[in-house]
């Protein structure tokens, strides 16, 4: 049984798409600012090309995980989407806050704080538009809790808590948080952290229904090892931030729990990757093997981030790489090595169920995703290699400037493989990305659910 087309799911893949490009290229301006300052200082500064790359590549995130459920949730439930119009209000909506916030950017109006830096009341969009989303997901799915696979228990869990952190990311607007700056702090970063956790639910569940569907093998997504992880994660959303605020006096347990947590979460995850490997090559070694090959690319990925991770989690050395570019690479290493690597399998997955197995790409796509890897990998060492470096300049007590002429090299490597993974990215994007536009712009006289 096929994929069927969604039209809600198409539209959402290209706003992410989009997003996407537009944001890498934003990266890639600004990586160009460390080595030359003055690039674009009046038109568009750093201060503006930050903001937005981050919304971005968020967006990015949320969209392509938004338009793989649209996708995959009829052909899990066996059942057509609950409303067409809600899903037309949800991409209405979505496009209007992409829009608003891309356009105030640009002019120069900030709010809100790290992650969110729009003025607020637009959060009241993202509110209404996610509330359309979770009814057109539960009501299509009347999930029976006790019987369904971990997926549905993953993207259930990341609906849930994105609309409770995202509420909660606010609540620095009040005097009782904001004049209280610990109290600020550490509600802010368990937010965020928390709000990190939901959104890798939805891009976990769409992995694991992404490795059941190629091998075909639906045991995979109800196993003991799968809940297992899918209750880990669960754990890390709730704990895992405290490794963000070391710095700030607060709970010795609580600090116990987040370091533990962050020891465990992406070496299951790497773990249940690997037993898909296995299960694939025993059960069908050729079909959509393409998106196997990025899923284990992205295991990759995730064993090379778990190490950081690990580190970085250290109290002892926390003390140390916090603020610097180490937590950056760490960001960078999970957003595109991990999770845009998990999408894409998701999105490869769908676009060849739409126009045949083996048929979306074109043989210079090989080549493409290797330069990317590479570049990503180049990019991700030279934050390493950056942090270190300031580490040392801080510990030997240089002056700024000579801190700065230390890290020269670093930023001109840093900015020419940035350049090189947007290239990269938009290689491989680009016949997916001309897959949905030619779907999203066909008529189609069936249901568009």
């Amino acid at each position: 049984m096929k994929i069927s087309k969604s039209i809600p799911g198409t539209w959402f893949f290209i706003m992410a798409i989009s997003s996407l490009f537009i944001g890498l290229l934003f990266g890639a301006l600004g990586g160009l600012q460390y080595v030359l300052p003055g690039f674009l200082k009046e038109a568009l500064s750093f201060q503006k090309i930050r903001p937005l790359h981050v919304y971005l590549v968020i967006n990015w995130i949320f969209c392509a995980a938004a338009g793989a459920v649209y996708y995959y949730i009829p052909y899990v439930s066996g059942r057509k989407l609950y409303s067409t119009l809600l899903a037309k209000l949800h991409i209405l909506i979505q496009l209007i806050i992409l829009i608003w916030v891309v356009t105030g950017f640009f002019m120069g109006r900030f709010g809100g704080r790290e992650y969110l830096e729009f003025p607020p009341y637009i959060v009241v969009l993202i509110i209404v538009a996610w509330i359309l989303f979770m009814i057109n997901f539960f009501v299509t799915v009347r999930p029976s809790f006790k019987e369904v696979p971990v997926y549905i228990w993953s993207w259930s869990t990341g609906l849930l808590f994105f609309l409770i952190t995202i509420c909660e990311a606010q609540l620095w607007l009040l005097p009782h948080f904001n004049n209280n700056i610990i109290r600020d702090i550490t509600v802010q970063w368990k937010a965020m952290g928390s709000m990190v956790g939901s959104w890798n639910m939805l891009v976990y569940g769409s992995a694991m229904f992404v490795m059941e569907k190629i091998t075909g093998d639906k045991g995979i997504n109800r196993s003991k090892k799968a809940f297992f992880f899918y209750f880990l994660g669960l754990t890390n959303l709730l704990f895992n931030w405290g490794h963000h605020t070391y710095i700030v006096p607060s709970s010795e347990l609580v600090r116990t729990i987040s370091y533990t947590i962050s020891m465990t979460e992406l070496l299951i995850l790497a773990n249940i990757i690997y037993s898909f490997r296995k299960t694939y090559f025993k059960t069908n070694p050729h079909k959509h093997f393409l998106s196997f090959r990025i899923v284990t690319y992205a295991e990759a990925w995730i064993l090379l981030n778990l190490v950081l991770s690990i580190s970085i989690s250290v109290p002892a050395i926390n003390f140390y790489t916090h603020g610097t570019h180490i937590t950056v690479a760490h960001a960078m290493g999970t957003t595109i090595g991990i999770n845009t690597l998990l999408l894409l399998s998701s999105l490869v997955l769908i676009a060849e169920e739409m126009i045949g197995d083996g048929k979306l790409f074109t043989p210079y796509f090989n080549r493409s995703f290797i330069f990317l890897n590479i570049s990503l990998l180049v990019f991700w060492l030279s934050l390493v290699g950056m942090g270190i470096c300031k580490i040392i300049a801080v510990h030997e007590k240089n002056s700024f400037t000579e801190m700065m002429a230390r890290l020269y090299p670093y930023f001109q490597v840093f900015s020419i493989s940035g350049i090189f993974v947007f290239l990269g990215l938009l290689l491989v994007l680009m016949p997916v990305f001309k897959t949905f536009l030619k779907l999203g712009l066909a008529k189609q006289s069936s249901d568009p659910s």
